[in-house]
């Protein structure tokens, strides 16, 4: 799994758009899009507060499945899945995903759990 990177003084924004949001009860880095900075900041409660500030008040079962098959993911591969290791994984496909998370896959599922921002994905 990739490093953290190194974290700027909480009290201001860094050069590179990051900036502190409460999320489960703490005060934690985002950068411009919403993603957390440091993966391991993630917890269950902070994409509870992610997915209630997109609108979705609950994550059920199916939200859960795919938010920690897409961490175990990462954490074992140092990358996030393809859509075929999803399909694989999951026997979901990327419409179902799209269908559960406002923001689909990047801006949704891969946001909530807490993964890296995919920058060269449109």
């Amino acid at each position: 799994m990739p490093e953290d990177p190194e974290l700027p003084d909480p009290g201001r924004a860094s050069g590179s758009g990051h900036r502190k949001l409460r999320l489960g009860g703490r005060d934690l880095l985002v950068d411009g899009d919403g993603f957390l900075v440091r993966f391991d900041d993630w917890s269950e409660e902070v994409a509870r507060d992610m997915a209630r500030a997109d609108g979705l008040e609950e994550l059920a079962e199916p939200h859960w499945r795919i938010l920690r098959f897409l961490r175990a993911f990462y954490q074992s591969q140092g990358k996030a899945p393809l859509g075929r290791e999803i399909r694989q994984g999951l026997g979901i496909s990327l419409l179902e995903i799209e269908a559960l998370f406002p923001g689909g896959l990047k801006g949704g599922a891969r946001r909530l759990a807490g993964l890296p921002n995919p920058r060269g994905c449109l």
